[in-house]
């Protein structure tokens, strides 16, 4: 038989807090981790804001951009939801993509949010095959970034 496992108060990827045997109040924890997964479960946000929003919508999620303040102070690069008239925060991981409503782009994590910008178009000229393959190159490498394609 395999010893049991040992828990701490939450899991260690997504803080999601977890129950122990007679417990009080089970629904807190319970309620809590649902927040949470609300927020982790195929992420969306509708921008970035150092600032929360002024009237946010209940479930509405932003991304904590840098130099936060107000109920986002000290919570840059986590997911912010609105629910149930308070802020739930959650911290990213590498690996977690969320998609930015306002942008329309995927984002990745890897030590930060990862945000490409697209890149130049050749301007044509004597040499449109050099352009057109640095062009090229640098569209294999973004992809390349975004783990869409295998590193080179």
């Amino acid at each position: 038989m395999t010893d049991p496992l040992i828990y701490t108060s939450a899991t260690p990827r997504h803080s999601l807090p977890l129950l122990f045997v007679g417990q009080a109040q089970k629904e807190a924890s319970v309620n809590d981790a649902h927040a949470l997964a609300d927020i982790l479960l195929h992420p969306s946000v509708e921008g970035e804001l150092a600032d929360p929003p002024a009237d946010p919508a209940d479930g509405q999620c932003w991304l904590v951009g840098t130099g936060a303040s107000g109920a986002f102070e000290g919570r840059e690069q986590c997911l912010a939801s609105y629910q149930a008239g308070t802020w739930v925060f959650a911290k990213p991981c590498d690996g977690m993509v969320i998609f930015d409503r306002q942008t329309s782009q995927f984002l990745p994590y890897l030590g930060g949010w990862q945000r490409e910008t697209a890149p130049a178009q050749p301007q044509g000229g004597d040499v449109v095959d050099v352009e057109a393959r640095a062009t090229i190159a640098t569209l294999v490498e973004l992809l390349s970034r975004m783990g869409i394609l295998p590193p080179e």
